[in-house]
């Protein structure tokens, strides 16, 4: 069985964008090895998943970001911002926490390795949460060749689930996956400053806490008191969790954060990268049914994950009233609000008996926030004189339905003087 291994450590002056040697035939057949690890570890922790829970509550999260982050990068400081950005409100999962649990101290108590396959394990009970149905953050993983490869086959199991229950009633818990890979980088220079600045802090901090008598648990990390530690960190770093998330960019949608500048302009960074695009989030079907409306310049994140939970089950319960309400949008709202790109603002009165389903103007208002507008319905019911009675003058009235519509986006911006 595989297990937690470290490979030979790279040359601390590796340029994190440079091309890779052709790997040696023996690199080549050991890389080999560890796929057939990678495939009979995977294959083995899925059979006990469905023998536990049966395959139809294998409901993993929609949304999965890797995150990886140099020595001193502030993933820790960041990880907060970045889940406010992707609306998760779950703890991250911190693979290393899960190798402290009671199960996997009696087994290095008892002599054992925590390998592969116990990592694999324990991490996808963990996915099987109700509370991580959202989304979660993935801390530390993968860090090994055959975790990469196991995550490649989680994927693939996601999507095949997708396929096998889609035209079943358990549809919604099987959603269109998203695996996101977010690297906080900074180089071997800043980083090792980074972890000795934030030792020298460490220790001052314990040094106050026994001056004021305050009880002080633990000690400062000891690898951020030595130079040559702190640049060991970064090596491994390097050499496990860089590289083993790099191998995977071609596969997933790989943000590579620049770190290294003040906080301000790493929150930036970070909210440009993972700016909504309607191709990550909406399930393929959904995006096929939206994609003739034209996008507005940013969408609004608002309450983005209920919003797309909405929008897909419109599709999935109620496929033909969206299909008119997106018809409708299309041949009788578009062209008008497209005359009015300058001024980022169309009034528009309907009669269209489409609205007239209190579900046909949520999906109408759900469908322009999707696409970047701002849309709001109003309806008036007018009397309008249907006959008169000549003997006495009675005028009979009918009830005249007109939906008032206001679309509102950005508008045009037009250089006077």
């Amino acid at each position: 069985m595989s297990q937690w291994r470290f490979r030979p450590v790279m040359s601390s002056q590796t340029n994190p964008k440079s091309e890779k040697t052709e790997p040696t035939e023996e690199a080549k057949n050991h890389q080999d090895l560890e796929v057939k690890d990678a495939q009979l570890i995977f294959n083995a922790v899925w059979g006990e998943l469905v023998d536990k829970y049966g395959l139809e509550n294998l409901r993993f999260p929609k949304e999965l970001i890797l995150l990886g982050g140099a020595p001193g990068a502030g993933k820790g400081t960041n990880t907060p911002f970045i889940m406010e950005a992707r609306g998760l409100t779950c703890e991250p999962i911190v693979v290393s926490s899960l190798l402290n649990t009671p199960e996997m101290r009696k087994i290095k108590e008892s002599g054992g390795l925590v390998g592969d396959k116990e990592v694999i394990q324990i991490l996808l009970e963990k996915l099987l949460e109700p509370q991580f149905k959202d989304g979660a953050i993935l801390d530390g993983f993968p860090r090994t060749f055959v975790q990469v490869e196991c995550m490649k086959r989680l994927h693939d199991k996601m999507l095949q689930q997708r396929r096998d229950f889609y035209n079943t009633e358990y549809r919604k818990y099987f959603r269109q996956p998203i695996v996101h890979i977010m690297m906080l980088f900074i180089d071997e220079k800043e980083s090792v400053a980074r972890q000795l600045k934030r030792g020298q802090e460490a220790l001052k901090q314990l040094e106050d806490d026994k001056a004021a008598g305050k009880a002080v648990e633990g000690d400062a990390r000891s690898t951020d008191l030595s130079e040559s530690s702190a640049r060991g960190r970064y090596r491994v770093f390097k050499e496990l969790t860089y590289d083993a998330l790099q191998s995977l960019r071609e596969i997933f949608h790989y943000h590579f954060i620049d770190a290294g500048g003040p906080l301000r302009e790493v929150r930036q960074n970070i909210v440009n990268e993972l700016e909504y695009q309607s191709t990550l989030e909406l399930d393929p079907i959904t995006f096929d049914a939206l994609r003739e409306i034209p996008i507005a310049s940013r969408i609004l994140e608002h309450a983005r994950q209920d919003l797309v939970n909405r929008l897909d089950g419109y599709v999935i319960n109620n496929p033909y009233l969206f299909g008119k309400v997106v018809q409708f949008i299309q041949d009788s709202i578009m062209p008008i609000v497209m005359n009015h790109a300058i001024s980022g603002i169309a009034q528009i009165n309907t009669e269209n008996k489409v609205l007239e389903d209190p579900l046909a103007m949520h999906m109408f208002i759900d469908i322009f926030s999707e696409r970047g507008y701002q849309a709001n319905i109003d309806l008036h019911k007018i009397q309008v004189p249907d006959s008169v009675d000549l003997n006495t003058g009675k005028i009979t009235c009918k009830m005249k339905k007109v939906w008032r519509l206001q679309i509102r986006f950005k508008g045009s911006v037009i250089r006077r003087g």
